[in-house]
C-alpha cells in the first residue's frame, strides 16, 4: 500500500471534544510546525503567522477572551453554554492559531495569500494526524472575534484567523463521515 492509501484516503479529524489534553512532545510539535510552513507561497511573502498556544495560556485565553466575549454577545446564556465556553481551548493539548496576514504587493493577489494561509492549516493538520495525534481544524465563533484576533497579534480589518488547529490525543478512533462522490466534484476537460 502507498502512503496515499495508508494515510490520505483514511485521514480523519478527531473532534476537539473527544481529545485528551495530555502533553505533546516538543520534538513532534516542532515537526508539525516546520511542516506547516512548507506551503505554496507565491513570492515567498509568508502572508501568515502561527501562534502556538499551550499550557496555562489555554486557560488564560478561555477566561480572559472567550468567556467574556461570549457573555457580551450572549447575555442570556444558559449555565451549560457558559461552562462549555469557559473551557473551549482547554479541550486540546496545544492549539495552533493560524492568521492570514496579507501584505501589499503589486503583482500577487490577496486571494493567493489567503489560500496560502489555508494551506498552512491543512499542512499542520495532516502532519499532526500522520504522527498519530488527534487533530481538528476549527474556526468556531471566536475565529471571527476582533478581541481574539488582536490578542493573537492580528491587525483588525486586515488580518483574519484562518483557523485553530487543535492538537491532542485520541480517546478513540474517529468514525468515518460521509465523503463526496468523486463523480459529483471532479470534472475532466
Amino acid at each position: 500500500m502507498s502512503v496515499v492509501d495508508n494515510f490520505y484516503h483514511k485521514r480523519r479529524s478527531v473532534l476537539a471534544r473527544k481529545m485528551l489534553s495530555d502533553p505533546i512532545k516538543d520534538e513532534d510539535l516542532n515537526t508539525i510546525l516546520n511542516a506547516g510552513i512548507r506551503v505554496p507561497d507565491h513570492g515567498a511573502l509568508n502572508p501568515w503567522k502561527i501562534v502556538v498556544i499551550k499550557k496555562n495560556k489555554l486557560k488564560t485565553i478561555d477566561e480572559e477572551v472567550i468567556l467574556p466575549e461570549y457573555k457580551k454577545e450572549n447575555p442570556n446564556s444558559s449555565k451549560q453554554s457558559l461552562e462549555i465556553e469557559s473551557k473551549r481551548l482547554q479541550r486540546a493539548s496545544v492549539i495552533l492559531a493560524v492568521l492570514s496576514t496579507p501584505v501589499e504587493h503589486p503583482k500577487i493577489p490577496n486571494w493567493e495569500m489567503i489560500l496560502s494561509s489555508g494551506a498552512v492549516c491543512m499542512n499542520l493538520l495532516s502532519c499532526a494526524q500522520s504522527l498519530g495525534y488527534a487533530a481538528q481544524w476549527l474556526t468556531e465563533w471566536y475565529a471571527y472575534n476582533n478581541k481574539m484576533l488582536e490578542y493573537l497579534g492580528g491587525r483588525k480589518d486586515i488580518d483574519k484567523i484562518s483557523g485553530f488547529i487543535y492538537l491532542g490525543h485520541k480517546v478513540e478512533e474517529p468514525n468515518e463521515r460521509r465523503r463526496p462522490d468523486p463523480k459529483n466534484v471532479i470534472n475532466y476537460l
